[in-house]
């Protein structure tokens, strides 16, 4: 009996039932509408019989990947330095059992770690393996084992090149009868998209996972660093310690990232995974295999995101949402004389800049030697600039404080107390001010808790070198210029500083009062 005819002959029944139900009540009406669901139960059953089975996709995908994602087993020697013992009773147990030596003596000890990579290029006998910094990159030796069981190490294994800042590195493994994965497009993945998640979980060779991508463009994770560069995709694939440096592939069985993290409480999956992009994974993997370094391209400034400061931003007559507001222009950097400390960038090369993390990505994927056309708000209108972007150093910090050579705030005259902002001043030493690289300014030597100050993040140490536009060049006239604004309407401070690792930076802070008169 064909589908047709037999709806046909249930819509009869239905009106039949109907005209029972009427005449001759309930039972057969259920017996009807029961008749009607078992016919919708095996009607929905031959639509799924005829529909592509999802499961076929996965396989294929397996089937292209699984050949090219590999293990790695690291041997790393960790080397501890030798410490004396500090507390006195310590020191008189030693003494009286006859230990007259009170110190550890430095040790080292052999650490074993496994993870995943997968083989992104084949030539002349030799395969290049994509995995993650932390994973390969200060290894002592490295072994690998390939999808079909082979092992290879000692000279089969090379590191060719490996970039903490991208967390990623390069090995090239001597092999024949190996296959490349494809890469993918990243830029076109899109939120709900499927994915597959490949590596060595847990030491589980050859795993697989599927999800969906759950979020792009995920930054300001904490995983790599302040230097680092983080673009996430984040996903809900299953993603446990050994898949990182594993492919993450599309269902055309492309690589369009790298496993590299996972967010968790206990260590183990919990629903949110980050992968490094295959448009950005890609860059630094030509940059090593090629090169076995990453050079990237650098303006020299520091910055604060609007989105997180939007009253400072509104400070500069600044009215838009996102943006990055330029605090810091380095000495003899590339943009000194071009940008300025007040600016607020906007877009990078006609694209619209969200946050820094933003610009800092667009930025490192220009050549050195390339000039930019950043569009900045300044003066209370946007302006074109144009910077010829430079080579980011080594060391970014160092760069950024140029001759500064660091050292503590001393002061001189009269300490002046700013009671509403609970803060206290002095002016800072001429000796000093040169020493530590500025001209002058008034230094903060007192914070009270929970005052307007504490809660702006300001720190006793800290230079105030400007209030609005105006320079202050003395505790005085750092508290005339305070005092003189409107706390409830804020006060803009441009502040010499140091991060937590002690470098110098310029920021800029904006203090406000609450409002609390009466509605």
């Amino acid at each position: 009996m064909n589908l047709w005819r037999s709806r046909t002959i249930v819509a009869v029944l239905s009106i039949a039932a109907l005209a029972a139900g009427y005449f001759g009540g309930r039972p057969l009406l259920e017996k009807v509408q029961f008749a009607r669901a078992a016919e919708d139960v095996e009607a929905t059953r031959q639509q799924l019989a005829t529909v592509e089975d999802l499961s076929v996709v996965f396989r294929h995908v397996g089937n292209v990947v699984g050949p090219s994602v590999v293990q790695i087993r690291v041997h790393k020697t960790i080397k501890e330095q030798g410490t004396d013992v500090p507390d006195d009773d310590m020191r008189r147990f030693f003494h009286e059992h006859g230990f007259p030596d009170f110190s550890f003596p430095p040790q080292q000890f052999e650490e074993i770690g496994t993870g995943s990579g997968v083989i992104m290029e084949v030539s002349d006998g030799y395969g290049y393996v994509l995995t993650n910094n932390h994973v390969a990159g200060d290894a002592g030796t490295i072994e690998i084992q390939l999808a079909d069981g082979r092992r290879l190490a000692n000279r089969d294994v090379t590191l060719v090149g490996a970039d903490p800042k991208s967390d990623l590195a390069v090995l090239r493994i001597k092999a024949d009868r190996l296959i490349a994965a494809k890469w993918g497009n990243s830029d076109e993945l899109e939120k709900g998209d499927w994915v597959m998640a490949f590596g060595s979980p847990f030491g589980y060779i050859g795993s697989m996972t599927h999800g969906i991508v759950s979020a792009m463009n995920r930054d300001r994770v904490g995983i790599i660093g302040s230097e680092g560069y983080e673009n996430f995709i984040q996903v809900d694939a299953p993603i446990n310690p050994g898949n990182s440096g594993g492919p993450l592939v599309n269902i055309h069985g492309e690589v369009i990232g790298i496993n590299t993290a996972i967010a968790s409480r206990s260590g183990g999956f919990q629903g949110i995974g980050f992968a490094i992009p295959s448009n950005q994974a890609k860059g630094v993997f030509t940059a090593l295999r090629e090169h076995h370094m990453v050079v990237r391209g650098w303006l020299g400034i520091s910055l604060q995101d609007v989105d997180d400061n939007p009253d400072l931003a509104k400070s500069f007559g600044y009215q838009g949402e996102r943006g990055v507001i330029v605090s810091g222009v380095a000495p003899n950097g590339p943009s000194e004389n071009k940008l300025l400390p007040q600016d607020i960038v906007t877009a990078f090369n006609g694209q619209p800049v969200a946050d820094g993390q933003q610009l800092r990505n667009l930025v490192a994927g220009v050549a050195p030697g390339t000039t930019a056309n950043i569009t900045v708000f300044r003066d209370s209108k946007e302006q074109q600039v144009q910077v010829v972007v430079g080579t980011q150093p080594k060391n970014l910090a160092a760069a950024m404080e140029g001759s500064s050579g660091g050292g503590e705030a001393e002061i001189t005259g009269e300490n002046q107390t700013l009671q509403a902002l609970g803060m206290s001043l002095a002016t800072l030493d001429k000796q000093t001010a040169q020493k530590i690289g500025i001209d002058s300014g008034a230094v903060i030597t007192e914070v009270k808790h929970d005052g307007l100050a504490f809660n702006a993040g300001l720190s006793p140490g800290d230079v105030i070198t400007m209030v609005f536009k105006t320079p202050v060049h003395s505790a005085a006239e750092a508290a005339e210029a305070i005092n003189a604004a409107d706390l409830k309407k804020g006060v803009r401070l441009y502040v010499f500083t140091h991060d937590q690792e002690g470098h110098h930076m310029y920021r800029f802070v904006f203090i406000k009062s609450a409002d609390t008169s009466p509605q």
